[in-house]
Protein backbone atom coordinates (compact mmCIF):
# COMPACT_ATOMS: atom_id res chain seq x y z
CA UNK A 1 0.00 0.00 0.00
CA UNK A 2 1.15 3.52 -0.80
CA UNK A 3 0.46 5.83 2.15
CA UNK A 4 0.03 9.60 1.90
CA UNK A 5 2.18 10.54 4.88
CA UNK A 6 3.55 13.95 3.82
CA UNK A 7 0.54 16.06 4.81
CA UNK A 8 0.86 18.97 7.22
CA UNK A 9 -2.63 20.53 6.88
CA UNK A 10 -4.56 17.25 6.99
CA UNK A 11 -4.56 14.26 9.33
CA UNK A 12 -6.72 11.46 10.66
CA UNK A 13 -6.72 11.91 14.43
CA UNK A 14 -8.72 8.80 15.29
CA UNK A 15 -11.14 6.30 13.79
CA UNK A 16 -13.71 3.91 15.23
CA UNK A 17 -17.35 2.81 14.89
CA UNK A 18 -17.49 3.50 11.17
CA UNK A 19 -16.23 7.08 11.54
CA UNK A 20 -12.98 8.99 11.10
CA UNK A 21 -12.01 12.14 12.98
CA UNK A 22 -10.09 14.42 10.62
CA UNK A 23 -8.29 17.74 10.84
CA UNK A 24 -8.58 19.92 7.75
CA UNK A 25 -6.36 22.86 8.60
CA UNK A 26 -7.98 24.28 11.73
CA UNK A 27 -11.32 22.55 11.19
CA UNK A 28 -12.15 19.18 12.79
CA UNK A 29 -14.71 16.98 11.01
CA UNK A 30 -16.18 13.53 11.63
CA UNK A 31 -17.18 11.58 8.53
CA UNK A 32 -18.37 7.99 7.97
CA UNK A 33 -16.13 5.38 6.38
CA UNK A 34 -17.21 1.78 5.68
CA UNK A 35 -13.67 0.42 6.16
CA UNK A 36 -13.67 1.34 9.86
CA UNK A 37 -15.37 -1.72 11.32
CA UNK A 38 -13.75 -1.72 14.78
CA UNK A 39 -15.39 -0.11 17.80
CA UNK A 40 -12.57 1.02 20.06
CA UNK A 41 -11.45 4.65 19.96
CA UNK A 42 -7.73 5.22 20.52
CA UNK A 43 -7.96 8.88 21.61
CA UNK A 44 -11.38 9.60 23.15
CA UNK A 45 -10.43 13.13 24.22
CA UNK A 46 -9.79 14.21 20.64
CA UNK A 47 -13.43 13.64 19.67
CA UNK A 48 -14.59 16.46 21.95
CA UNK A 49 -13.13 19.22 19.77
CA UNK A 50 -15.29 18.69 16.69
CA UNK A 51 -16.70 21.37 14.38
CA UNK A 52 -18.96 19.18 12.27
CA UNK A 53 -20.30 15.62 12.06
CA UNK A 54 -21.77 14.06 8.94
CA UNK A 55 -24.71 11.83 9.88
CA UNK A 56 -25.96 9.28 7.41
CA UNK A 57 -29.70 8.89 6.97
CA UNK A 58 -31.27 5.42 7.11
CA UNK A 59 -33.23 6.35 3.99
CA UNK A 60 -30.10 7.34 2.06
CA UNK A 61 -27.86 10.39 1.93
CA UNK A 62 -27.34 12.36 5.11
CA UNK A 63 -26.54 15.81 6.46
CA UNK A 64 -23.99 17.81 8.40
CA UNK A 65 -24.47 18.67 12.06
CA UNK A 66 -22.22 21.62 12.87
CA UNK A 67 -21.40 22.11 16.54
CA UNK A 68 -19.19 25.11 15.84
CA UNK A 69 -19.30 27.72 13.11
CA UNK A 70 -17.44 26.61 10.00
CA UNK A 71 -16.49 28.86 7.04
CA UNK A 72 -18.30 28.24 3.79
CA UNK A 73 -14.88 27.33 2.41
CA UNK A 74 -11.27 27.39 3.61
CA UNK A 75 -7.85 26.57 2.18
CA UNK A 76 -5.35 23.84 2.99
CA UNK A 77 -1.95 23.20 1.43
CA UNK A 78 -0.09 20.11 0.31
CA UNK A 79 3.53 21.12 -0.28
CA UNK A 80 3.23 23.90 -2.90
CA UNK A 81 -0.38 23.05 -3.85
CA UNK A 82 -3.42 24.84 -2.40
CA UNK A 83 -6.97 23.51 -2.27
CA UNK A 84 -10.35 24.98 -1.33
CA UNK A 85 -12.27 22.81 1.13
CA UNK A 86 -16.07 22.92 1.35
CA UNK A 87 -18.34 20.49 3.25
CA UNK A 88 -20.72 19.06 0.65
CA UNK A 89 -24.15 17.46 0.87
CA UNK A 90 -22.86 13.91 0.46
CA UNK A 91 -20.14 13.88 3.17
CA UNK A 92 -17.36 15.01 0.81
CA UNK A 93 -15.11 18.06 1.18
CA UNK A 94 -13.93 18.37 -2.43
CA UNK A 95 -10.59 16.67 -1.84
CA UNK A 96 -9.35 13.12 -1.38
CA UNK A 97 -6.11 13.50 0.64
CA UNK A 98 -4.93 9.96 -0.11
CA UNK A 99 -4.47 11.02 -3.75
CA UNK A 100 -1.35 12.91 -2.67
CA UNK A 101 0.64 9.73 -3.35
CA UNK A 102 -0.49 9.91 -6.98
CA UNK A 103 0.14 13.66 -7.21
CA UNK A 104 3.73 13.12 -6.07
CA UNK A 105 4.19 10.33 -8.61
CA UNK A 106 2.80 12.42 -11.50
CA UNK A 107 4.86 15.45 -10.57
CA UNK A 108 8.02 13.34 -10.47
CA UNK A 109 7.30 11.73 -13.85
CA UNK A 110 6.54 15.06 -15.54
CA UNK A 111 9.53 16.91 -14.09
CA UNK A 112 11.93 14.10 -15.01
CA UNK A 113 10.59 13.71 -18.55
CA UNK A 114 12.60 16.71 -19.80
CA UNK A 115 10.00 17.34 -22.54
CA UNK A 116 6.66 19.06 -22.92
CA UNK A 117 3.88 16.88 -21.55
CA UNK A 118 0.18 17.11 -22.42
CA UNK A 119 -2.11 15.58 -19.79
CA UNK A 120 -5.73 14.49 -20.19
CA UNK A 121 -7.51 14.38 -16.82
CA UNK A 122 -10.87 12.57 -17.08
CA UNK A 123 -13.58 12.57 -14.38
CA UNK A 124 -11.34 15.31 -13.06
CA UNK A 125 -13.56 16.40 -10.15
CA UNK A 126 -12.14 19.47 -8.32
CA UNK A 127 -8.77 19.18 -10.02
CA UNK A 128 -6.30 17.76 -7.51
CA UNK A 129 -4.41 15.99 -10.29
CA UNK A 130 -4.83 18.98 -12.60
CA UNK A 131 -3.17 21.27 -10.05
CA UNK A 132 -0.37 18.75 -9.48
CA UNK A 133 0.40 18.33 -13.19
CA UNK A 134 0.28 22.07 -13.90
CA UNK A 135 2.67 22.70 -11.02
CA UNK A 136 5.11 20.23 -12.59
CA UNK A 137 5.09 22.09 -15.91
CA UNK A 138 2.59 20.08 -17.96
CA UNK A 139 -0.37 21.39 -19.94
CA UNK A 140 -3.69 19.87 -18.86
CA UNK A 141 -7.09 19.22 -20.40
CA UNK A 142 -9.49 18.93 -17.46
CA UNK A 143 -12.76 17.10 -18.23
CA UNK A 144 -15.76 16.57 -15.94
CA UNK A 145 -19.51 16.42 -16.58
CA UNK A 146 -20.29 18.65 -13.58
CA UNK A 147 -20.10 22.39 -14.21
CA UNK A 148 -19.83 23.01 -10.47
CA UNK A 149 -16.84 20.71 -10.09
CA UNK A 150 -15.08 22.33 -13.05
CA UNK A 151 -15.64 25.76 -11.48
CA UNK A 152 -14.19 24.44 -8.21
CA UNK A 153 -11.14 23.15 -10.06
CA UNK A 154 -10.55 26.64 -11.44
CA UNK A 155 -10.60 27.94 -7.86
CA UNK A 156 -7.95 25.40 -6.88
CA UNK A 157 -5.75 26.21 -9.87
CA UNK A 158 -6.00 29.92 -9.07
CA UNK A 159 -5.37 29.36 -5.34
CA UNK A 160 -2.18 27.47 -6.22
CA UNK A 161 -0.91 30.41 -8.28
CA UNK A 162 -1.23 28.49 -11.55
CA UNK A 163 -3.83 30.63 -13.31
CA UNK A 164 -1.52 31.46 -16.22
CA UNK A 165 -0.53 27.84 -16.84
CA UNK A 166 -1.85 26.04 -19.96
CA UNK A 167 -5.14 24.41 -18.93
CA UNK A 168 -8.43 23.71 -20.76
CA UNK A 169 -11.60 23.20 -18.74
CA UNK A 170 -14.22 21.02 -20.43
CA UNK A 171 -17.73 20.33 -19.10
CA UNK A 172 -18.76 17.23 -21.01
CA UNK A 173 -19.40 13.51 -20.95
CA UNK A 174 -15.98 11.85 -20.89
CA UNK A 175 -16.61 9.26 -23.60
CA UNK A 176 -18.12 11.78 -25.99
CA UNK A 177 -15.20 14.15 -25.45
CA UNK A 178 -12.59 11.45 -26.08
CA UNK A 179 -14.37 10.42 -29.28
CA UNK A 180 -14.24 14.03 -30.48
CA UNK A 181 -10.53 14.24 -29.67
CA UNK A 182 -9.95 11.09 -31.74
CA UNK A 183 -11.72 12.68 -34.71
CA UNK A 184 -9.71 15.88 -34.25
CA UNK A 185 -6.44 13.94 -34.09
CA UNK A 186 -5.50 15.39 -30.70
CA UNK A 187 -2.97 13.38 -28.69
CA UNK A 188 -1.88 13.31 -25.05
CA UNK A 189 1.29 12.10 -23.36
CA UNK A 190 -0.41 11.19 -20.10
CA UNK A 191 -3.94 10.14 -19.16
CA UNK A 192 -5.47 10.21 -15.68
CA UNK A 193 -8.95 8.95 -14.87
CA UNK A 194 -10.90 8.67 -11.64
CA UNK A 195 -14.22 7.22 -12.79
CA UNK A 196 -17.18 6.90 -10.41
CA UNK A 197 -18.85 3.59 -9.63
CA UNK A 198 -22.00 4.98 -11.17
CA UNK A 199 -22.72 8.30 -12.80
CA UNK A 200 -24.56 10.29 -15.44
CA UNK A 201 -23.13 12.51 -18.16
CA UNK A 202 -24.21 16.00 -19.17
CA UNK A 203 -27.20 14.62 -21.15
CA UNK A 204 -28.11 11.72 -18.88
CA UNK A 205 -25.58 9.23 -20.23
CA UNK A 206 -25.29 6.35 -17.74
CA UNK A 207 -21.87 5.18 -16.54
CA UNK A 208 -21.35 1.88 -14.70
CA UNK A 209 -17.77 1.12 -13.73
CA UNK A 210 -17.82 -2.66 -14.17
CA UNK A 211 -19.51 -2.44 -17.57
CA UNK A 212 -17.72 0.55 -19.05
CA UNK A 213 -14.16 0.88 -17.72
CA UNK A 214 -12.47 -1.57 -20.12
CA UNK A 215 -14.04 0.03 -23.20
CA UNK A 216 -13.12 3.52 -21.99
CA UNK A 217 -9.47 2.58 -21.44
CA UNK A 218 -9.36 1.07 -24.92
CA UNK A 219 -10.89 4.25 -26.34
CA UNK A 220 -8.36 6.42 -24.52
CA UNK A 221 -5.41 4.55 -25.99
CA UNK A 222 -6.41 6.10 -29.31
CA UNK A 223 -5.51 9.57 -28.00
CA UNK A 224 -2.14 8.54 -26.56
CA UNK A 225 0.85 10.14 -28.24
CA UNK A 226 3.56 8.14 -29.98
CA UNK A 227 5.70 8.46 -26.86
CA UNK A 228 3.33 8.39 -23.88
CA UNK A 229 4.58 9.02 -20.35
CA UNK A 230 1.94 7.41 -18.12
CA UNK A 231 -1.64 6.17 -17.77
CA UNK A 232 -3.25 6.18 -14.31
CA UNK A 233 -6.63 4.80 -13.20
CA UNK A 234 -7.98 5.53 -9.72
CA UNK A 235 -11.02 3.75 -8.32
CA UNK A 236 -13.17 3.68 -5.20
CA UNK A 237 -15.57 1.08 -6.59
CA UNK A 238 -16.39 -1.56 -3.98
CA UNK A 239 -15.42 -5.10 -4.89
CA UNK A 240 -12.94 -4.23 -7.64
CA UNK A 241 -9.37 -5.42 -7.10
CA UNK A 242 -6.42 -3.21 -7.97
CA UNK A 243 -5.12 -6.07 -10.10
CA UNK A 244 -8.21 -5.75 -12.30
CA UNK A 245 -7.17 -2.19 -13.19
CA UNK A 246 -3.65 -3.38 -13.99
CA UNK A 247 -5.02 -6.22 -16.13
CA UNK A 248 -7.16 -3.78 -18.14
CA UNK A 249 -4.14 -1.57 -18.77
CA UNK A 250 -2.03 -4.58 -19.81
CA UNK A 251 -4.68 -5.65 -22.30
CA UNK A 252 -4.88 -2.21 -23.88
CA UNK A 253 -1.41 -0.64 -23.72
CA UNK A 254 1.10 -2.36 -25.97
CA UNK A 255 4.02 0.00 -25.33
CA UNK A 256 7.00 -1.22 -23.38
CA UNK A 257 6.99 0.03 -19.82
CA UNK A 258 6.11 -0.77 -16.26
CA UNK A 259 2.68 -1.84 -14.99
CA UNK A 260 1.74 -1.56 -11.33
CA UNK A 261 -1.32 -1.66 -9.10
CA UNK A 262 -2.18 -1.48 -5.44
CA UNK A 263 -4.00 0.28 -2.64
CA UNK A 264 -3.60 3.83 -1.38
CA UNK A 265 -4.23 4.88 2.19
CA UNK A 266 -3.97 7.46 4.94
CA UNK A 267 -2.08 7.08 8.22
CA UNK A 268 -3.60 7.79 11.60
CA UNK A 269 -1.56 10.22 13.69
CA UNK A 270 0.28 8.75 16.71
CA UNK A 271 -0.69 5.25 15.61
CA UNK A 272 0.38 2.37 13.39
CA UNK A 273 -3.11 2.17 11.90
CA UNK A 274 -3.60 2.97 8.21
CA UNK A 275 -6.98 3.54 6.55
CA UNK A 276 -7.35 1.91 3.11
CA UNK A 277 -8.90 4.51 0.82
CA UNK A 278 -8.90 3.27 -2.75
CA UNK A 279 -7.00 1.46 -5.48
CA UNK A 280 -4.91 2.38 -8.48
CA UNK A 281 -3.58 0.80 -11.63
CA UNK A 282 -0.90 2.51 -13.69
CA UNK A 283 1.43 2.16 -16.62
CA UNK A 284 4.55 4.26 -17.08
CA UNK A 285 7.03 4.73 -19.87
CA UNK A 286 10.06 2.45 -19.79
CA UNK A 287 12.97 4.19 -18.02
CA UNK A 288 10.68 7.09 -17.07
Amino acid sequence: MKVANDWKDYEILDMANGEKLERWGDIFLVRPDPQIIWAEKSFKEKWKNVHGIYNRSKTGGGSWNFRKKVPESWKIKYKNLTFNIKPMGFKHTGLFPEQAVNWDWMINKIKNSKRSIKVLNLFAYTGGATVACLSAGASVCHVDSSKGMVSWSKENVNASGLKEKPVRYIVDDVEKFVNREIRRGNKYDAIIMDPPSYGRGTKGEVWRFEEDIADLVNLCTKVLSDKPLFFLINSYTTGISAKVLENILRLNIKNNGKFESGEIGLPMTDSKLVLPCGIYGRWEEANA
